[in-house]
C-alpha cells in the first residue's frame, strides 16, 4: 500500500525528532527506568500526544494512519517512549474523544493534547487479564456521587497519568453487562498507587498497580452509557491493538536496521557477514515479516479512518508485527552473536522490548480467538 506524500512528510518529520531527540536517551531512558519529564514535554510541543484530537480541543487534527506512523517512528528509536505514546492515545484519549459528552471532551481533551494531563486504561485487575468480564472493581451509586473500590494491575502510564479511564462493575452480575467507564482524575481522594512493576523490558514505561479506596467520582464522570462499559473498553482496545502493532514494527525495524549495518562491518573468514548466503536468507526473511507487518497496518488503519469495521484487522496486524518482532530481535541477536548478548549492543534491548508486544492489549492467543471468530461468522 503506497501511503500519501502527506504521510511520508509526517514520517520524515517524526523520524528526525525520533533520531535527534529520543534515540540518544534510549539506553538511559532502559537503565534508569523513567521517562525525563522534558522528553514528554517534547512529544506534546510537537503534537505527538494530541495527534488526533481534533484542532478544536487543541489537537493536531491528524488521522489515525499518521498516528500509527507517529508510534513506529518514535518506538524505532525507544520502544519505552513509543508506548507511552501509544497507551496516552489510543487509550487515554481515544475513549473521551469517541464516547465521552461535549463537557467531557472540552474539559479533558485540551490538556491532554498539551500534556497537562496524561492519560491511562484501567481494566485488567489481579484475577480479571484476558477475562475483563470478571472484573471486581465495584462502582456504587451514591445518588449525588459514585464511589469506586478495587484494584487495577498492569496500567501502563500509571506513574504519570493525571487521568484514569476506569472500568468497574455496577451491577453486580457474573459477565461483562454489568460493567460501566469512568472518567478518574488520579488527584482524587483515595486513588493511590500500590506499585510499580520491575519488567523485563520497555523498562522506562511505568506499569503499576492502582488502588481505588472509596474514590468519590461526580456523576458526570460516567464515560458513555452506563451498563455500556464493556463495548467502551473493547470498541478501545481494537484501535489500541493498532498502536501496539506499530510499536512493534518499529522495534523490529530499529533490529533490523542494525542487523544489516553489523552484518556488512563484521569481518569472518575474511569477507563481510553479509556475503553469506545463510546471512542474506535470514535477513530477507527479516525484511518479508516487516513488510507484511507494516501492510497490515497500513490496512487496519486505513479501514479506521474510513470509518469501516477494522477489528479482525486490527488483531491480524497486532498479531503478525508482534511476532514478527520477536523472532526478529531474536535473529539479530543471533547475527550479533556473543556481542549482541551484551548490553553495550541494542538488539538485547530490542529483544527484551519485543516481548511485552504479544502480550498487552490482548495477548497473541486472544488475537487468534479474534480473527477466528471473525472468519466463523463471515461463512455463516
Amino acid at each position: 500500500m503506497l501511503l500519501d506524500e502527506k504521510y511520508n512528510e509526517i514520517r520524515d518529520m517524526v523520524k528526525k525528532f525520533a533520531d535527534s531527540e529520543v534515540a540518544p536517551l534510549a539506553m538511559s531512558i532502559d537503565h534508569e527506568g523513567k521517562i525525563p519529564t522534558a522528553l514528554i514535554g517534547k512529544l506534546a510541543e510537537n503534537g505527538f500526544l494530541g495527534s488526533y484530537i481534533p484542532e478544536e480541543f487543541g489537537g493536531a487534527g491528524l488521522d489515525y494512519q499518521s498516528y500509527a506512523l507517529i508510534v513506529e517512528e518514535i518506538s524505532r528509536s525507544c520502544a519505552s517512549t513509543g508506548v507511552f505514546v501509544s497507551a496516552h492515545t489510543s487509550l487515554g484519549v481515544w475513549p473521551i474523544l469517541n464516547f465521552g459528552t461535549q463537557a467531557q471532551k472540552e474539559k479533558y481533551l485540551p490538556k491532554m493534547a498539551s500534556g497537562e494531563l496524561i492519560g491511562c486504561f484501567c481494566l485488567s485487575e489481579p484475577n480479571a487479564g484476558s477475562d475483563a468480564g470478571s472484573l471486581t472493581t465495584f462502582a456504587e451509586d451514591k445518588g449525588d456521587h459514585w464511589e469506586i473500590n478495587g484494584v487495577k494491575n498492569w496500567i501502563t502510564n500509571g506513574k504519570e497519568a493525571g487521568l484514569c479511564i476506569v472500568f468497574a462493575k455496577t451491577k453486580k452480575t457474573p459477565d461483562y453487562k454489568g460493567i460501566s467507564a469512568f472518567i478518574v482524575e488520579t488527584k482524587t481522594p483515595g486513588f493511590s498507587i500500590i506499585k510499580e512493576e520491575d519488567k523485563l523490558g520497555i523498562r522506562g514505561s511505568s506499569t503499576c498497580q492502582l488502588a481505588f479506596d472509596k474514590v468519590k467520582v461526580p456523576k458526570d464522570a460516567l464515560l458513555g452509557d452506563l451498563e455500556k462499559g464493556f463495548r467502551v473498553a473493547m470498541a478501545t482496545l481494537d484501535g489500541g491493538r493498532i498502536g501496539i502493532a506499530s510499536q512493534a514494527l518499529g522495534i523490529a525495524q530499529a533490529a533490523f536496521d542494525y542487523a544489516i549495518r553489523y552484518t556488512k562491518e563484521r569481518v569472518q573468514f575474511g569477507a563481510p557477514l553479509s556475503n553469506l548466503q545463510g546471512i542474506q536468507f535470514m535477513l530477507a526473511d527479516m525484511s518479508n515479516k516487516i513488510a507484511a507487518s507494516r501492510l497490515l497496518i497500513y490496512h487496519a488503519s486505513h479501514l479506521k479512518d474510513a470509518k469501516l469495521p477494522y477489528s479482525k484487522e486490527s488483531a491480524q496486524a497486532k498479531l503478525t508485527a508482534s511476532e514478527a518482532a520477536m523472532w526478529i530481535t531474536t535473529k539479530a541477536i543471533q547475527l550479533c552473536g556473543g556481542n549482541g548478548y551484551t548490553k553495550e549492543y541494542p538488539v538485547e534491548r530490542y529483544f527484551r522490548d519485543a516481548k511485552i508486544t504479544e502480550i498487552y492489549e490482548g495477548t497473541s492467543e486472544v488475537q487468534r480467538i479474534v480473527i477466528a471468530a471473525a472468519e466463523l461468522k463471515a461463512v455463516d
